[in-house]
């Protein structure tokens, strides 16, 4: 039997890439990453997409923090060219104002940008206008 995990990446859609954040107590970050690195194998550009952002709940141990930011210098350079963007939908104003900072921080250690909209349709039109973008530019 296959073990179920909350903050899966959801491939199906590729280059749409889901995750949920909705992590479970016996989550298993090496999926995680097994999932991101099968994605960066692919060799084609993509998005993350996601409507569960992490909240002020959600925090890595000092383990965790390592783990990741060896994993991201380990893969900068797929993820820089590959990831186009971390798309967050927030339907609240107020919340998506407030996290714009981070968005400036997040784009410096993962080197791809954040983007905060309001809606799936937003979400979903961004990113094929970004997707389109990057295979128009590689026409070229």
């Amino acid at each position: 039997m296959e073990k179920e995990t909350k903050h899966a990446f959801r491939q199906y859609e590729f280059p749409l890439v889901w995750i949920s954040y909705d992590e479970g107590p016996d989550h298993d970050h090496d999926q995680d990453f097994e999932a991101f690195e099968a994605n960066l194998k692919r060799g084609t550009p993509f998005v993350i997409l996601t409507d569960s952002a992490p909240n002020e709940e959600h925090e890595h141990n000092q383990e965790e923090k390592k783990r990741t930011s060896l994993w991201m210098k380990k893969h900068k350079v797929e993820l820089r060219s590959l990831v186009l963007a971390m798309i967050v939908i927030e339907p609240s104003a107020i919340k998506r104002l407030a996290s714009k900072p981070f968005g400036v921080a997040f784009a410096k250690f993962w080197g791809y940008p954040l983007k905060l909209v309001s809606s799936h349709e937003e979400a979903s039109q961004i990113a094929e206008e970004m997707i389109s973008a990057r295979k128009r530019s590689a026409a070229a």
